[in-house]
């Protein structure tokens, strides 16, 4: 098998390191730095999708690359097969005719016939591995392809979560009513009666006791609503617990489920698409 998957189109560890810049020039500040993380936040996208296009680009670009250099070296060896085989057919029909005019002499006219057609037979034998081989190439180059493309966006879901979590985090922090929106939204799924337990971030524990009585619109005027402080919740999420059981609705764990759900669908894109085309 031919040495062909070879490129200089690569993703070069200076693009990952400027990633990882990007993703920490993300990270929160201060409360008193909101306008200026605002406007950073908005320098970040931009360039992070820059860079998440040309990654992907230039994935596609190796890709690419192969499969020409693939279809290239197949063809090199249907025509130097087709050369030889050229080549072998008129020095064989010399011999043939020697060869024959010898065997009518020497009275060998069977050994002769079937001396032609084992060589045939061989060099049928050949064009027909070479063949195979050309097909192997170029399979293997569409393979790798498929497995560059797939890793890029594998490598981008990952990159597009951490930086999510980061902008939702500085959003929460210079919008703190976002958390009541959220939680709303969130307490609007149950409409039980009895006591209603909201487990918040303890960081946030004071200012959403204050706003109790706006987040007890989105509940059953019969429900008692509770608000609790959790560890295990950061801000902007909260945990609701009733009688009937919980939501589970932290920030963190709905990015995770969103990720998994791009992941899964990263990594078989082709099943993917057959879905989509069975239920339309």
């Amino acid at each position: 098998m031919s040495n062909l998957i070879k490129s200089s189109h690569v993703i070069s560890i200076e693009d990952l390191k400027r990633i990882e810049q990007l993703r920490l020039a993300t990270k929160p500040r201060n409360i008193s730095d909101s306008a200026d993380d605002s406007e950073g936040i908005s320098e970040v996208d931009v360039e992070t999708q820059s860079m998440k296009d040309r990654i992907l680009q230039d994935a596609q670009q190796v890709a690419e690359d192969m499969v020409t250099q693939a279809r290239e070296e197949a063809e090199h060896i249907r025509s130097q097969a087709e050369q030889d085989a050229d080549e072998w057919w008129q020095g064989r029909r010399q011999e043939d005719e020697q060869i024959a005019e010898n065997a009518r002499q020497q009275g060998y006219e069977e050994g002769f016939i079937q001396g032609s057609e084992q060589a045939e037979r061989q060099m049928r034998e050949r064009w027909e591995h070479t063949l195979q081989e050309a097909e192997a190439i170029v399979k293997q180059a569409y393979l790798a392809k498929e497995s560059i493309i797939a890793d890029a966006e594998l490598f981008l879901v990952e990159l597009s979560s951490r930086i999510a979590e980061k902008v939702i985090a500085s959003k929460i922090e210079e919008t703190p009513e976002l958390t009541i929106q959220l939680i709303s939204r969130a307490l609007a799924r149950r409409k039980e009666q009895g006591v209603i337990t909201l487990c918040v971030a303890p960081s946030q524990f004071a200012f959403l006791q204050a706003a109790k009585d706006e987040l007890a619109l989105g509940i059953d005027s019969q429900a008692e609503l509770q608000i609790i402080p959790d560890q295990t919740v950061g801000e902007g999420g909260c945990i609701i617990r009733t009688s009937f059981g919980s939501i589970d609705a932290r920030i963190d764990t709905q990015l995770s489920a969103i990720r998994q759900e791009l992941l899964r669908i990263a990594a078989h894109p082709a099943e993917e698409r057959d879905s989509d085309v069975q239920t339309s």
